[in-house]
């Protein structure tokens, strides 16, 4: 309970300001005979907005897809034009460009800090080196990491990186954060694409593959889906575990098909090499990844969303590294708004959806907690002073909860429908159960990293990874044994 005194304290601190005070103000104005009817207007609009984005997010990766163009084969005048429509409206089917040359040679830079990750890195590493197809061009494989003090595992991952050529190691000395980790490896990288991976991340054998499609396209950034590796360690990763198929497999995919714009993650994101160079990240960023989006979208440069480009990762498995994970999450979002609203605004390099889209992200998204509350000041004020909003506003308001409630829903169902060969149905349904106390704890969260920023704390603290299932390695169960090696590097599969 100790390790939870000072958040508790903050949640409680901010919570008391944000419903007192407006409370306090609410029933002032009222006994001065303000009306506050337009304030629930207000807020039964915004919580009405909210619902249709979440309706049309839904709806959009529910029906949108990459259209074909297989129609223009069919002889029948009647067929042809059913199926231009349906192109038209971008429901007819996947389409996905087809490069025009083969896979050039491709990097791996995986950033982890290795106290951490030291249970997961040589797992991840062996997964990278022995699942993924190698491109004709070639693989490098590069672990930037820092640690305060010597590890064992460091001998492990200096034999692994004797019998693996392609596998180089870099200790990034007096680094502090992963985006110096990632600054520190961009002198060695030499292939033309670099997927950046967190160090729990395992990518799909053809994640090269289907990112140098957008790639070969003239895209600079194309960023896959995280599915949640863990799912079966208790009731809080399989919530998370439907939360990432919402976000990436409906939210990020229908923003990127809506704007032809998106952002990169932080992990399974493929770049080309010489855009990730001139970007790089900012180490005081808490979400150096959201930085290096706004960044790389305000120089002219293009990003993509295929959720088709999968990659497993962990999930926190308790409540306490989940709270620090959205605290930074929330806290980051809106230090990047603050920086980036009003060049977002003055772009020349953005379209004028692309702007509302962002700020949309930047802004919206992060203050739904701060508005969404003030129903409560709403309420409280008018119970002091015994009195009732007209009857109009009051269905109004009901209409707008109901509905925010209902798109939820909505997206819980659509999230099982795309997601339902990964996940038993009982996970959707226990979502949609938990879907308002799972919510309004997202929110008291954001709240505590709002009340963070203001006061000026933004101190990075590492997600615990949790206790993990004891692993061997391919060297370790072969005892370094050179037959069993050599299989095991004549195995890649070559694009």
């Amino acid at each position: 309970m100790r390790k939870w005194s000072g958040e508790i304290h903050k949640a409680i601190i901010s919570h008391l300001i944000l419903i007192g005070i407006p409370t306090a103000l609410f029933y002032g104005l009222r006994q001065s005979g303000w009306s506050l009817t337009g304030l629930h207007i207000a807020i039964a609009t915004f919580y009405l907005f909210s619902a249709f984005m979440l309706l049309l997010e839904s709806a959009t990766a529910m029906f949108r897809r990459f259209a074909t163009d297989d129609y223009k084969k069919d002889p029948r005048r009647l067929s042809q034009a059913y199926y231009q429509a349906k192109a038209k409206l971008g429901v007819g089917g996947a389409r996905r460009p087809v490069p025009k040359a083969p896979v050039p040679k491709c990097s791996f830079l995986i950033a982890a800090y290795l106290p951490n990750e030291q249970d997961i890195i040589l797992e991840t590493l062996e997964h990278v080196l022995l699942n993924v197809q190698h491109p004709l061009g070639g693989l490098e494989v590069i672990l930037a990491y820092n640690t305060p003090t010597d590890l064992p595992v460091e001998q492990a991952l200096e034999s692994l990186a004797r019998h693996y050529p392609e596998l180089q190691l870099l200790r990034v000395e007096g680094s502090r954060s992963k985006a110096e980790n990632l600054n520190a490896a961009f002198e060695l990288v030499s292939g033309e694409i670099t997927c950046i991976l967190d160090a729990d991340h395992h990518p799909a054998s053809d994640c090269f593959t289907r990112a140098w499609r957008w790639i070969d396209q003239g895209y600079d950034v194309v960023q896959g889906r995280s599915i949640i590796r863990n799912h079966r360690r208790n009731w809080l990763t399989q919530t998370i575990a439907v939360e990432f198929e919402m976000m990436y497999g409906i939210i990020h995919p229908a923003k990127s098909f809506l704007t032809d714009s998106s952002i990169f993650g932080g992990s399974n994101g493929y770049w080309r090499t010489s855009v990730l160079k001139q970007i790089r990240f900012n180490p005081v960023m808490l979400t150096e990844d959201i930085d290096a989006s706004m960044r790389t979208l305000l120089k002219g440069y293009r990003i993509l969303h295929d959720r088709s480009i999968i990659s497993t990762e962990l999930a926190p498995v308790d409540l306490y590294s989940f709270w620090f994970q959205r605290k930074r999450w929330a806290q980051g979002w809106l230090e990047v708004g603050l920086k980036y609203q009003q060049p977002v605004l003055h772009s020349n390099k953005l379209n004028l959806q692309q702007k509302v889209f962002w700020t949309y992200l930047l802004y919206y998204c992060e203050f739904y907690s701060l508005v969404a509350i003030q129903i409560i000041p709403l309420v409280f004020s008018l119970s002091l002073m015994q009195t009732r909003v007209p009857l109009a506003i009051e269905q109004y308001l009901w209409f707008s909860t109901l509905l925010s409630f209902f798109s939820g829903v909505v997206q819980t169902l659509i999230t099982a429908k795309i997601g339902a060969v990964r996940y038993p149905i009982y996970y959707y349904l226990n979502h949609m159960l938990l879907l308002v106390p799972y919510i309004i704890f997202k929110n008291v969260i954001a709240i505590v990293g709002v009340y963070d920023h203001l006061r000026g704390y933004s101190s990075w603290k590492v997600t615990p990874r949790g206790q993990q299932p004891q692993y061997r390695s391919v060297l370790q169960q072969s005892s370094a044994s050179e037959p069993v090696l050599q299989s095991q590097l004549q195995s890649h599969k070559r694009l």
